[in-house]
């Protein structure tokens, strides 16, 4: 048996004042080390109170950021008026190379910037790599794979001469039924914070810069262009809020503010949002873009007084001709109606951020990343259920049923659908502007035959999602049945087409094509049916997970270009006007099970191994390195990035022993109950790889 000695440490999220640990619960299911991400903020008030905040222009920087604002302002101090807007005002749609341009400006030797979707890999473009969706890569709690995401997705939107990323999706999961979910990192901010930390890092590691994205409270594609997210101060900043601190903390260099009203007033024209949070409280150094299109209905060009940095595409309107920026803007600086130092500020944040990713010299790397998808793709793969361990299958299979439409490739091929809005063969990513064109596609059935004519097994299969008899035929007297069903959801589209009769967010978190009735007929034949699910979310099981010939589900995710070798790995291997009130506050996701003392079929972190392990010897240790006698928390410019809020508070520390016959990795979770909390939420995590029958003792 082979033993970890582990250490984690733990922080505390600070709101509305100074939490003191009052409790403290380890609750060590399967993960990484943290970043410490702790904030402070005072009470501020909730929506616009009138009047006008100049846009804080920083007097302290970090990072990387000095050098590139005193060589900004002073490339600013010799520019024109009209030059100066054209950096922050799009040249409209269709008018570039990518889906986002701004002009090149011959006075500064700026060539503009190209900005392009999408968040799972370089979009409308050739022989890219497609990856796994966000929602996988934080299944994997890995924090290793996250960083090599950023990394790998960087290098090849560099090498299709990309300037800003659109990307990562940091909204939070407040719905399951969200359209775009799959884009983003989950329902838990610790989580979705990490995994936003290093994707930052990762993309902007060789010079890309990345822009977060959608800023804030845009959690549905129902309504998103007129509805109202009306959100407490405190919800505000320990759910919504706190992704996007951390991204500021890994040093993203661009915000995209979203469709969507905050507390009454959209959010690219929002005071409080972008002055009081993100500019002045989190210190950000950055440019603030809208997202295309995006409502500007109470200030209109005026909104860059409220902390608006730059306008996309560039007209108000799709189709229309105007733009908010441009003439508009030039007419504004003259009449006084916007201060020429914030003119100054809004182009020194811009061509700081391209300062200082090092995009005015040096050339964009790009590589072959089908390695890394494929080792994402098994490793953000959920074992739920694996009776009489059917799985991993070993090599004595004779005989495999395979069933359904997810198995096989779309007969079209798979970018026959615009923007991926069809749900046909194998699914690897949701629809929308979060999607990119698939150089190719392993399906489940391409990669399952490959494996099995290597140990001498014969496929025996039936794509059809309809045909219950063909499904029961394939699947009778088989060694295994595997069946393959699907739940797709995306964006929102202007035209409001429908894919099987949903929007954007889902109708309800059923399987679709009639899912459940196929898993019930495959089972009634086969006593080894292993059900696999690809889905944007989380879908309702009741019907058969019970079914004692279900005797394994696997949960799959949004795989990407290497789905069918993912699962094969994982199967025969081991791998690792309209208003939203946020009434639920604090408690969404595990938070509201936890706090309506409901037990959820699978709960949030669950995981099943191949191997077994056991916990041992846990000591928690006090470091008093805290917050020590200071009562008051810093104020001022950038003061949720002050030093002294991210000490390490407490250790806890265990062995961990892999007990059973083959190596795995295990994901220790640590979840605190602060005071005034009273539900745990996850604080920390770990991925740790353990070999069997072997001894360690070593610190993590």
């Amino acid at each position: 048996m082979a033993k970890l000695l582990v250490l984690l440490l733990c922080s505390c999220a600070l709101s509305l004042g100074v939490f003191i640990f009052s409790s403290i619960e380890a609750v060590l299911l399967k993960a990484s080390r943290q970043h410490n991400s702790r904030y402070h903020h005072a009470l501020t008030r909730n929506q616009n109170t009138g009047g006008t905040t100049p846009t804080p222009i920083g007097t302290k920087h970090v990072g990387d950021w000095p050098a590139a604002i005193v060589k900004a302002k002073a490339v600013v101090a010799s520019m024109s008026v009209k030059d100066k807007v054209a950096l922050a005002t799009g040249v409209g749609r269709e008018k570039g190379p990518c889906v986002g341009n701004t002009p090149a400006v011959p006075s500064i030797d700026y060539p503009g910037l190209c900005l392009q979707d999408s968040p799972t890999g370089v979009r409308l473009a050739d022989f890219v790599s497609v990856f796994p969706a966000g929602i996988n890569i934080a299944a994997t709690f890995n924090r290793t794979m996250m960083r090599a995401r950023g990394l790998a997705m960087g290098a090849e939107f560099k090498g299709k001469g990309v300037n800003v990323a659109l990307g990562p999706d940091i909204n939070i999961v407040r719905s399951p039924r969200a359209g775009r979910n799959w884009e983003t990192f989950g329902a838990d901010p610790y989580l979705t914070g990490e995994a936003s930390f290093e994707t930052v890092k990762g993309l902007q590691a060789n010079g890309l810069q990345a822009c977060v994205k959608h800023y804030i409270n845009n959690e549905q594609e129902t309504n998103r262009t007129s509805s109202s997210s009306n959100v407490d101060d405190r919800t505000t900043h320990e759910i919504y809020l706190h992704p996007f601190f951390k991204a500021i903390q890994a040093g993203v260099v661009s915000f995209m503010c979203s469709y969507n009203q905050v507390n009454g007033t959209y959010a690219c024209e929002n005071e409080h949002v972008l002055n009081d949070l993100l500019k002045t409280e989190l210190g950000f150094q950055g440019y603030v873009m809208t997202d295309w299109w995006a409502r500007l209905d109470e200030f209109g060009t005026l909104a860059v007084n409220k902390g608006l940095d730059m306008v996309m595409p560039g007209e108000v309107s799709r189709g229309g001709k105007s733009s908010y920026f441009g003439t508009a803007l030039v007419n504004a600086v003259k009449t006084g109606q916007v201060p020429t130092s914030r003119l100054d500020d809004m182009a020194t944040r811009i061509l700081a951020a391209y300062y200082v990713q090092g995009q005015d010299s040096g050339d964009y790397p790009s590589g072959d990343h089908k390695k890394l998808i494929r080792s994402m793709g098994a490793a953000s793969t959920v074992l739920l259920k694996n009776d009489g361990s059917q799985l991993p299958l070993g090599n004595s299979v004779r005989s495999i049923a395979v069933v359904g439409s997810d198995a096989g490739p779309n007969p079209e091929g798979p970018n026959s659908c615009l923007g991926r809005r069809c749900n046909v063969g194998i699914l690897a990513l949701g629809w929308g502007s979060g999607t990119a064109d698939f150089t190719y596609l392993i399906d489940p059935l391409s990669a399952i035959t490959a494996k099995a004519n290597s140990i001498n097994a014969t496929v025996f299969s039936s794509l059809s999602d309809a045909d219950l008899i063909a499904a029961k035929n394939a699947s009778s007297g088989k060694d295994v049945a595997f069946v393959f069903i699907t739940a797709d959801s995306g964006e929102a589209s202007e035209g409001h087409i429908l894919v099987e009769g949903n929007l954007g967010d889902r109708n309800d978190l059923n399987a679709w094509h009639g899912g459940n009735e196929l898993v019930k007929a495959v089972a009634g034949e086969n006593k080894n049916t292993v059900v696999i699910i690809h889905a944007v979310g989380a879908i309702n099981m009741e019907l058969w997970i019970d079914h004692p010939n279900v005797t394994a589900v696997v949960h799959a995710g949004l795989q990407g270009q290497e789905a069918g070798n993912s699962l094969v790995d994982i199967f025969a291997d081991i791998s690792s006007g309209y208003n939203v009130d946020y009434t639920e506050g604090l408690y969404i996701d595990y938070r509201w099970f936890d706090q309506n003392n409901i037990t959820p079929r699978f709960e949030f972190g669950y995981g099943l191994s191949y191997t077994s392990f056991s916990y041992s010897a846990l000591a928690i240790v006090y470091l008093r390195g805290g917050l020590g006698d200071k009562s008051q928390g810093p104020i001022g410019l950038e003061r949720s990035l002050s030093s002294w809020l991210h000490n390490d508070w407490i250790t806890v520390t265990f062995e961990l022993t892999n007990t059973g016959l083959v190596d795995g990795t295990e994901i220790p979770q640590l979840y605190i109950a602060p005071r005034l909390h009273p539900t745990l939420h996850l604080n920390n995590f770990a991925t740790l790889t353990v070999s069997s029958f072997e001894k360690a003792n070593q610190p993590s």
